[in-house]
Parts: C-alpha cells; structure tokens; sequence
C-alpha cells in the first residue's frame, strides 16, 4: 500500500508559499485546469456548476477528484485554505460544519491516493501519488484534528481495501485470521480464533458443511472490543469470510469466478471496523465474529440434495453449492445469541441479485425496524456508504421452505433472489432479541466509473459500521 498523505498545518502568520507547493481553487467549470498565477502553480479543480448546487454527494467525488486531477499532473504536494474552501461552499444548502468538511475531505482525499500495488514493480518514476498537503485557514485546533479523524478513518478503510483485493491463493482462511490478529495487533482488542475442532465441538454445522471440499480448514474469527460500560450490550457484527468462491460441485461460470477472492470483503469490513472504532477509541461494546471457509470442488464437497445440522438446530437442505455465504453466517447469527447483543449486523457479498436490483451504487439492506431503516439510510448518506432498502415480507418464507429440511439455501424461482437469501438469514435472525439488520454490499464490492477510486475493492462498509456504533 502507498504511504499515507501528510498533512501540514501552518497558522500564525501567513508564510509565503513554495513554488513547488499547488495551490487547490474550485471553479465552476467541469474541466480541470494547472494555470501558473503570481509565479505559483494554481490547479482549478472543476466543479462542474455553481457551488450552490453541490450536494453533500457530490462534494464527496469533488474531495477525490482533486486527488485524480493531482496525480494526472504528477503534482506531489498542494495547499488548500480551509476557510476559503468553506466560504466557497457557504452558499450552498449543504449545512456542513468546519469539522465535518474537514474530516470529509482528508477522509476522500485519502481514499482517492489509495491504490494496491503489492503485487506491481514500482516504475523508475516512482509511483504517481499525493504526498503533502498543506492546511491554512483552520480557524481552530477541533477543524486539525477533524483533518486527522478523517485520516485515521481513511487509512483503516484503505487497510480494508488492501485485504480484500489480496489473490486467493495468498489470502485463505488461515491467512485472514492472521490478517485479523494484524489488524488489532496493539489495540484493546482481545481476539480468538476457532479451528475446525473447536468449529465442531460447538456445532456449527454450516460452516463445517461449506468448508469440506477444500484443504484449507475453516476459522472462526471472534473480535472483541469492550470501549463501553461492564454492563452495556454490545453490538455484533457479522461478516461473510468466503476467502474464495468457486461455486463448489455447482461451479461459477469462468466469467462469474473472476473476483471471487473479493468474496470476503464483508469479513475483512468487519475486522477494520473494530479495529477502527478501537484506534478512534468509540466508547461502545463491539464484537465482531468472521466465519472464514474456501469454496472449492472436490471429492470431499458437500453436495446439492445434502442437509446441514446447523448451530441453531435447524435443518439446511442445500440446493445449490454456491449459496454458501449465507449458510456460514446462519452459524454466526447464531453464535452471536451468546453476547446477549442490542443488535447485530451482518455483511456480506451474498447475491448477484442485489446488483441486479439496485445496480452498483449503493448496497442493499434488510431489517424489520422501520425506525432502524431510515436512521441506516440517513447515517449511510452521512458516511458516503450508501444503502438503499428492499423487503422482508412474510410471504417470502414460502420460497425457503425446505422439502427435506428446514429451510432451503435457495428460493424456489431464479427471482427476488437478495430477498429470498435475507430470508434465509431472518430466519435464524429471528431467534435474536435485539434489532437485526442484513447488508447485501455485493452491489459496492468494486469500485466504478466516475468515482475515482482505484480499482479494486471499495472497502464498504467500514464508514457504515463505525456510524451504526457510534449512533445506534
């Protein structure tokens, strides 16, 4: 990973700027453009209008354009006046407060300079990246240390990025475990990891069941951050850890397997989301719980037709190999009974179906609190992680009713399949008693076109979760 942006902030009396140093000024113009001014280098990033139109939206893409117009003119260091950016934007009906632009643009900025190269040969030029920005107009030491909120946020999010985009064959169940333990290393997070012998002496049937066809053994990834009071309830996140998808005996297409490496984005968000509310130091209880498994065919793979024992007691009659993510969550849903939550939350990048829904914009949620889903809409504007709502409706439950089990992993038609996967998690959801939500984020798995963001995994929702304990 490319190293961090440093941010210098210069109060007191106004020095003169280096001529090295790119002054960044808004313009209303959609082109950007590099003028010299005064004998100093002056980038007008376009805002593509006036600047009262923009949108809290749109300011987000604005914060990374900067960075991609920065980097497309091999320009290292820029200055950026705070109060005058924050003047510029006055006229809008954005209603920001010095902070929140603050902890907004160091958060994109940083995003935006972020690009996975682990695996790449640095060029003889170097790697084209943002390396100083200097700060003036902080009226106040709250506005710097917003600017290195955003930052400490920016980076655990980043950490998230790297993780996922890691190749399968370096990235295994085994190894995210170790990437856990990594990630909290030093921070007042207690971790514990199940093996496969522990994994089965507590029942946890489903995870065992996925986990068969491949030689890498399964983990339980089980985080624990106690910020808040002895006797708060903790709030519980659960993220899919399908460190690859094959699809299993019913084998993904070659177009569908591509990524699938990605397919634990959901666990690696939750294990940065604790290890971001512990370095932010959230005075909240959080627990996150990562079941972690391989996907593969073989001649040890469970099969469409078999019936999982899962920890809950019921029965999964499986229809389809590659609707494993949400068996191993149903194990995880269940364990999360133990620390008496006040909700749980689980991740994941279960179904195609979601992106078919809702495109890749914004990723789908499912929970029976309507209270609860207009605050997760709200917090997902707030955060930049947006989520848009699908149903949970009873008449559903017909389409996962098992013929020779319980519940099926698959609904009887190929359509409404987000829903019909939330389904299959809500019934053992409904065993909680807490508020539960279900996060289908397969839709924001990858970045896309417009966004400027590097290729490769997106890190949502890390901003997501961090609101959800902070405000819930």
């Amino acid at each position: 990973m490319l190293k961090p942006i440093t941010f210098h902030f210069e109060t007191g009396a106004k020095k003169a700027l280096d001529p090295d140093v790119a002054r960044i000024r808004l313009a209303h113009a959609k082109e950007s453009l590099l003028i010299r001014e005064d004998g100093l280098g002056v980038l007008e990033v376009g805002a593509g209008g006036e600047m009262k139109d923009i949108t809290r939206r749109k300011l987000v893409l604005l914060a990374r354009k900067i960075v991609s117009v920065v980097k497309a003119h091999h320009i290292e260091r820029v200055h950026i006046d705070v109060a005058d950016l924050f003047r510029q934007l006055g006229d809008s009906h954005l209603h920001l407060k010095e902070e929140e632009l603050a902890e907004l643009i160091s958060t994109h900025m940083e995003l935006a300079n972020f690009e996975f190269v682990v695996y790449k040969s640095e060029p003889k030029e170097g790697w084209k990246f943002l390396r100083d920005v200097f700060v003036t107009g902080c009226k106040t030491k709250t506005v710097q240390k917003a600017f290195l909120r955003g930052q400490v946020i920016a980076k655990e999010i980043n950490a998230c990025r790297s993780l996922a985009n890691t190749p399968g064959g370096d990235m295994t169940p085994a190894l995210l475990a170790g990437a856990a333990r990594n990630a909290v290393r030093g921070l007042p997070v207690k971790i514990t990891v199940l093996g496969e012998r522990e994994i089965k002496k507590v029942g946890m049937g489903g995870i065992l069941g996925v986990s068969c066809g491949s030689d890498e053994k399964p983990q339980f990834i089980i985080l624990e951050y106690r910020g808040g009071t002895s006797n708060e309830k903790p709030v519980v996140m659960v993220g899919k850890g399908v460190t690859f998808d094959t699809g299993g005996l019913n084998l993904k297409p070659s177009d569908a397997i591509y990524e699938m490496h990605m397919d634990m984005s959901g666990g690696a968000a939750v294990i940065h989301a604790v290890a971001l509310a512990a370095r932010l130091g959230i005075k909240r209880n959080i627990i996150g719980l990562v079941p972690a498994v391989e996907n593969m065919p073989s001649g040890s793979s469970y099969h469409p037709g078999d019936v999982l024992q899962s920890l809950s007691g019921r029965t999964i009659e499986v229809l389809n190999t590659d609707a494993e993510g949400r068996i191993i969550l149903a194990d995880a849903i269940t364990y999360a009974k133990r620390y008496k939550p006040r909700l749980v939350v689980d991740v994941a990048t279960l179904t195609g179906a979601a992106m078919a829904a809702l495109g890749q914009r914004c990723s789908a949620i499912f929970t029976e609190d309507e209270t609860l889903e207009h605050k997760l809409r709200v917090w997902g504007e707030e955060s930049g992680d947006y989520v848009w709502p699908l149903p949970l409706w009873e008449e559903y439950d017909e389409e996962i009713k098992g013929t020779f089990g319980d519940i099926a992993n698959v609904g009887k038609t190929r359509y409404g399949g987000a829903i019909t996967a939330a389904k299959f998690l809500h019934a053992f959801a409904k065993d909680l008693a807490c508020p539960w939500v279900h996060i289908d984020m397969a839709p924001r798995m990858t970045s896309i076109e417009g966004e400027y963001l590097a290729k490769g995994a997106v890190g949502v929702p890390v901003r997501l979760l961090l609101k959800i304990v902070e405000d819930f």
